[in-house]
């Protein structure tokens, strides 16, 4: 691969990326920067990367972890989206609230975890491998996610579903 392919890649997947990284840092202007931190670890190993969107998504889980670990929990997430306008915006902007104050309570490794999972609807087997653990850590820690996000959204209304059923129901 050589620097024309890379900057394909950036072009086409760059929107993906960007909603990625937002979904693990809840900011636009930071996940921007995560983008960018990554694209760059990225451009250094082009030559030798055999599969560039999980190469990138791995760089973003692992800056993000470092970042979190250096600032903690003192960061405070918006509840908008970056490109996912609906047609009712009050009550999207609600439930984007709702699910990212709910994510931002979560450890990084869990969150990132079901961003992988339910976000960009990868297998078990291909979080392990982006995350460096095994299947069933995965596992486990979606399964705590998800009992965590319903603990702290609360139980389900009939007439509305959650924010985490809307995020399962759209990616699962």
């Amino acid at each position: 691969m050589d620097d024309a392919d890379f900057r394909e890649f950036v072009e086409v997947r760059y929107g993906d990326l960007l909603r990625t990284a937002y979904l693990l840092t809840g900011d636009r202007h930071a996940a921007q920067d995560l983008v960018h931190e990554a694209q760059l670890k990225v451009m250094r190993h082009w030559q030798r990367v055999d599969e560039p969107m999980a190469y990138v998504r791995r760089a973003m889980v692992n800056e993000r972890t470092s970042r979190w670990r250096r600032i903690g929990l003192r960061e405070l997430l918006p509840g908008i989206l970056p490109d996912r306008p609906r047609s009712d915006e009050a009550d999207a902007v609600v439930e984007r609230d709702e699910l990212l104050a709910a994510l931002q309570r979560l450890p990084a490794r869990m969150r990132a975890v079901l961003v992988l999972r339910y976000w960009e609807d990868l297998s078990e087997v291909d979080i392990a491998a982006e995350l460096g653990c095994s299947v069933g850590t995965v596992k486990s820690q979606a399964a705590r996610g998800l009992a965590r996000l319903r603990d702290v959204l609360g139980p389900p209304s009939v007439e509305r579903p959650t924010a985490t059923d809307k995020l399962m129901g759209e990616r699962a």
